[in-house]
């Protein structure tokens, strides 16, 4: 029988407050399969990053690393394409084992997916509901709040701190029914840390029920503490890894769920994806180069400062981020600036409601910053 349609899980939709009749269309959606989910493929979550440039274009618009997979991971693709045909199971248990060592976690404590846009969306379907809200930060990363839609779940937004950090004392109070709270620590688009005893506050002072599902694909770029001991110690927690963004791997797909068993067949438990095995042998070479994070990560930082420099020079306002983007204030609606910058092949990334007039910028390489400066002064002028 299609987990979808399990009677535990049905009493779980109705005691979390759907009706049977909501009931019966998601679990038809659910049964369906992944694809099926308006929100869930990768297309639908990029279309904000979509655009039809010219190939020449400089593009830092959607958070990649231009410097994309390691030498290592590109020859394991290379080798893995001859088993194409074949689906290779094992590749991504290969992934499992070595991330659930490197974390210090059991196995089973980890799962491994196509990116973790699939475990983001899937963990909102699993957790929230008309009655228990999904919290999030403002401005944030808003893919999750798509599925809570889906779902005729109550979004509620929580303003930054002045520090831009995540106000986790206001998330925690924002609704006593709470199903989940996403923090994205460094945060997507600020770039910015909250920092670590805060999370830790939050996760033991959680509403009744609720989970904390702590996104840090961006962790690796800062330098920040991993969260993941706090898996470890059977906390009501998901963390979501990637593969996208310090790794390079963002076309490749893969990511991972770290979490309690309980709560993976939570998240996971509607249905199976295989994994692109080019993507997991891209995975699973990066894993064991030693030298790859602290390398990128200095690069990024590198280049992230001298735009930084660049910008303090010129008197641009922007938001300091230890991240591969950052906001940068144009003083006026910021989709003027993002289309006149395409006027110079420079193609940036969007602006949040709450913030207008700020633009969040992709980190790139050395000479595609080079050319955002350039193109931003002619621009602002």
């Amino acid at each position: 029988m299609n987990a979808a349609l399990n009677p535990q899980r049905k009493r779980e939709f109705l005691d979390r407050g759907f009706s049977r009749r909501s009931f019966g269309r998601i679990a038809a959606m659910m049964g369906a399969g992944a694809t099926a989910l308006p929100f869930f493929n990768e297309g639908a979550l990029a279309q904000l990053s979509k655009v039809d440039a010219p190939p020449d274009a400089v593009m830092i618009n959607a958070n990649e690393n231009p410097l994309g997979p390691c030498p290592e991971a590109r020859e394991a693709v290379a080798r893995m394409i001859q088993y194409g045909g074949r689906y290779r199971y094992a590749e991504a248990d290969r992934v499992q084992a070595l991330l659930s060592q490197q974390e210090g976690l059991k196995p089973d404590y980890v799962r491994i997916h196509a990116g973790s846009s699939g475990p983001l969306h899937q963990g909102v379907l699993a957790f929230t509901s008309p009655t228990r809200p999904l919290v999030i930060a403002d401005p944030g990363y808003e893919a999750g709040a798509r599925a809570a839609a889906f779902i005729g779940a109550r979004v509620i937004k929580v303003p930054l701190t002045r520090d831009h950090a995540h106000d986790v004392r206001a998330m925690a109070a924002a609704s006593p029914n709470a199903g989940l709270i996403y923090l994205c620590n460094p945060n997507n688009p600020t770039g910015t840390l909250t920092p670590q005893d805060d999370i830790r506050w939050l996760v033991a002072n959680q509403p009744k029920g609720c989970v904390t599902m702590i996104d840090e694909a961006y962790i690796h770029i800062s330098g920040a503490p991993f969260n993941s001991d706090l898996v470890a110690a059977d906390k009501d927690v998901v963390i979501l890894r990637t593969f996208s963004k310090i790794f390079g791997c963002a076309g490749l797909r893969a990511g991972a769920a770290l979490a309690r068993p309980d709560l993976q067949a939570k998240v996971s438990g509607f249905s199976s994806t295989m994994m692109p095995i080019t993507g997991m042998a891209a995975a699973s070479a990066s894993l064991q180069v030693k030298s790859l994070v602290p390398e990128r990560r200095k690069y990024i930082a590198d280049v992230r400062e001298g735009v930084f420099e660049f910008l303090e020079k010129h008197g641009f306002g922007y938001v300091k981020s230890v991240s591969n983007c950052f906001m940068l204030d144009v003083r006026r609606p910021g989709n003027q600036i993002v289309m006149a910058l395409r006027n110079e092949k420079v193609y940036v990334g969007r602006t949040w409601p709450v913030w207008p007039n700020h633009v969040r910028v992709s980190v790139g390489t050395r000479e595609e910053m080079a050319a955002f400066q350039a193109a931003l002064l002619k621009t602002m002028a």
